[in-house]
Formats: C-alpha cells, structure tokens, sequence
C-alpha cells in the first residue's frame, strides 16, 4: 500500500539509493526538502546537476576534480617525487586532513577484486605506471586494510620491484577491515609515519 503519491513516492525510493540511506532516512530528508523553499531546493538540485557534469578525471593523479589539474597536482609546493596510492578521493581527503603529507597522489578508483569481476586493467595501474617514468623516489601504498586493498597493495609492489623506486605501506594504524574515510586523522598520521618497506 502506497501512503503517498506518485511523485513523493519516488523522491524517497531515489533518496534511498544513496549509500547508508535507510527507508526511514529517505523519508525525513524527502519531507525536510518539500518543506524548504522553493529556491533552495532548486540550488540544491543544481548543485548536484552541477558537480556531475563538471567532475572529471584530473590528468595527473586520476582523481574527482573540476579541471583538467587538480589543486594538489598543480601546487609547486608540493614534494613530486613521493606519491601515496590510495583507492579514491574520499582516501585522499582523509590524508589531507592530517595536514602532515605534502607528497602527491595517485587516485586508483578501484581495488583489485576477482569475486566482483575487477581486474588490474579495471582501475589506473597504466596512469601510474606512465607517472613512474618520471622523476619519482618513493610509492607510499596507502590502500585499504581490506582483502582487496592489500591484494591491490601487493599487485602494485611486485608491479614496482624492478624500478628502483622505493615502495612502502602504510603502517596497521588502520584497522583491518575498515575504509580510510572512517579513520580519525590521529590514526591516519601514525599509519603514514610508521609505514614499511615492501
């Protein structure tokens, strides 16, 4: 039995497809939106319309950006030779937010996943492997502590053994089996500053 109309109806099944949504959150943030104004429920439609269309791929790392650079690639303040591996951007915000790496990054947007049909083509091994050509002297793996992130980590490592780079992960600060966007900013600093050799 539908308790509301069509048009309801719907905004809360799209609003329920967002990840961690449940029915009942669907439904408060439904309500809250058709009690705002009209205006402001255009600019946040727009603002989603808007962040979509404009989101590329930075050439450089491979991470979500409006340019074709992204900030963090091109700032000249940045240390070029050391980049951190990380799975999304969501990962690349969590370290930024320590204010204590000043490396560069590389945006996977992937792991490697057999069981979900993701192989190493599946995600941006080739834009990192073009990236190593360059000037680099150290890969930080800062992968996810799940069975995909490390089965990500150790592809990279045998990947990177005969370059001459040295490659490290992050230390077990992160809990296994948690994703980096969880982790406090504390934990994420000691993984980085605890990180090993490969």
């Amino acid at each position: 039995m539908e308790y509301y109309s069509k048009t309801i109806t719907k905004l809360i099944a799209e609003l329920g497809h967002l990840p961690g949504i449940g029915q009942k959150m669907a439904q408060r943030i439904a309500f809250h939106l058709l009690h705002q104004d009209e205006q402001s429920v255009r600019d946040f439609a727009d603002a989603i319309v808007t962040a979509r269309t404009s989101a590329r791929f930075c050439k450089e790392c491979c991470t979500l950006t409006d340019e074709d650079i992204c900030p963090i690639c091109a700032s000249d303040k940045r240390d070029h030779h050391t980049i951190m591996v990380v799975e999304d951007t969501r990962d690349l915000v969590a370290y930024e937010k320590t204010g204590q790496y000043n490396g560069v990054y590389h945006v996977l947007q992937g792991a490697i996943s057999p069981m979900q049909g993701i192989g190493p083509g599946d995600i941006r091994l080739k834009e990192l492997m073009v990236r190593l050509q360059g000037d680099v002297d150290e890969v930080i793996i800062a992968t996810n502590s799940t069975l995909e992130g490390e089965a990500t980590a150790l592809f990279i490592s045998k990947m990177l053994k005969d370059t001459g780079i040295r490659v490290t992960r992050i230390a077990s600060g992160v809990p296994v089996g948690g994703d980096l966007e969880y982790v406090d900013e504390v934990t994420l600093l000691r993984a980085l500053e605890n990180r090993k050799e490969l």
